[in-house]
């Protein structure tokens, strides 16, 4: 089967995600991760992100919420960012200000290459890639996974899927379900953890 998958270790989750932040310094990179798996957004509206959008430029200050149309359903998405995604906000504003000298405008694209561009796809695929491979992830990681991780996480912490559901904007819940990645490990925890 060739469908991303989430990535369901906490530990090799945890590895994922420390490296572009200890292994290969990237905060651009670390924020891709970051922002992919706390805002279960598709990696097209991820990449199509400007400053403007989760960013006071004016009092240099994370927005609390970040607001979009999403490109594929043309559904309006209110999304919380949290903390993790506004350290690595911050963070990433501070390096590209002072060690990159780089003048960042409300229109200046989040996760912008060398040109006033966003990256690519493709070049998404291959920064999560390189993450998954460093941190020994086997199966189909790919930027899809991290969507897909958002939803398993979630519904592992007891969000009801009929929630994920509307997260997601999904038609269905058997669109969801297939999202949430349950394998057979996860059904016999449940019969595990309930003894009547």
């Amino acid at each position: 089967m060739n469908t991303a998958q989430p990535i369901r270790s906490e530990q090799d989750l945890k590895q994922f995600m420390n490296f572009y932040e200890q292994v290969q310094y990237h905060p651009r990179n670390q924020l891709l991760l970051t922002m992919g798996l706390n805002t279960a957004l598709r990696i097209s509206d991820l990449l199509s992100l400007k400053w403007k959008q989760v960013y006071n430029l004016e009092i240099q200050s994370v927005k609390e919420h970040l607001i979009l149309v999403e490109t594929k359903t043309g559904k309006v998405s209110n999304i919380f960012l949290n903390e993790k995604i506004s350290v690595q906000l911050q963070r990433y504003y501070q390096f590209l200000v002072s060690e990159c000298s780089r003048k960042i405008s409300e229109d200046t694209y989040l996760f912008c290459g060398n040109e006033a561009k966003p990256i690519s796809r493709i070049q998404a695929y291959r920064i999560i890639r390189k993450a998954a491979e460093n941190s020994g992830l086997s199966g189909v990681i790919s930027p899809h996974s991290l969507r897909k991780t958002f939803g398993y996480y979630a519904w592992k912490q007891g969000i009801p899927p009929v929630l994920l559901m509307e997260i997601y904007h999904h038609s269905s819940f058997t669109i969801t379900k297939r999202y949430l990645g349950i394998e057979q490990d996860d059904r016999d925890e449940v019969f595990r953890k309930i003894c009547l």
